[in-house]
């Protein structure tokens, strides 16, 4: 890992537990090329203060197979991405143990909140990595995986499963396969 990277730590228990409602800030500039939104932290990631931190987490392995980025970042390096045109922000804001306990509410809310955000910033596409967050928020309770047919303004959207390694569903190879498509979706833009 570069020099200029925060060195990797694990947080104790109590710092877990204190992480329990904590936020943590948006990396994003105008312009992305994608905008990828969690659907919120876990505690773990809010310990850290770095997006995907969980170890077990795939969104740094997919994001690397899907050839987003020359080599896969660790989540301390996120910044990285910024200069590479990608940027993070979360749906709901709170970090909890799981997004089971997120209401309904919740996710209506951070879908009003990353609108505001997609016209601030203007990405190409936003990608949302979580089905059930998606439909929930933008009550498009038939919705599939991949591009949206509704935009936020010219912002594309487009749904990717949740990369926790929480989420049985989806593994690493089917993961990586669903990233490549939109990566090649931004490249042909």
């Amino acid at each position: 890992m570069p020099d200029d990277c925060e060195k990797p730590w694990r947080p104790t228990r109590d710092q877990l537990l204190a992480a329990n409602g904590k936020t943590l800030p948006d990396l994003i500039a105008p312009n992305l090329k994608v905008l990828f939104c969690g659907i919120n932290p876990g505690l773990y990631t809010a310990a850290i203060g770095h997006h995907f931190g969980r170890p077990g987490n795939r969104f740094w392995p997919a994001l690397h197979l899907g050839g987003f980025t020359p080599r896969e970042f660790s989540p301390f390096e996120e910044q990285k991405l910024l200069s590479l045109g990608y940027g993070i922000a979360n749906f709901v804001d709170r970090a909890t143990a799981s997004a089971d306990v997120l209401t309904r509410e919740e996710y209506e809310e951070g879908a009003k909140k990353l609108e505001k955000k997609v016209k601030k910033y203007r990405p190409k596409i936003v990608a949302i990595l979580g089905i059930g967050a998606y439909r929930a928020g933008f009550n498009r309770k038939n919705a599939k995986l991949g591009l949206q047919p509704e935009m936020i303004g010219t912002t594309k959207l487009w749904v990717l499963p949740n990369p926790s390694g929480l989420n049985a569903h989806h593994t690493i190879p089917s993961l990586t396969k669903l990233f490549r498509e939109l990566r090649l979706a931004v490249e042909s833009q």
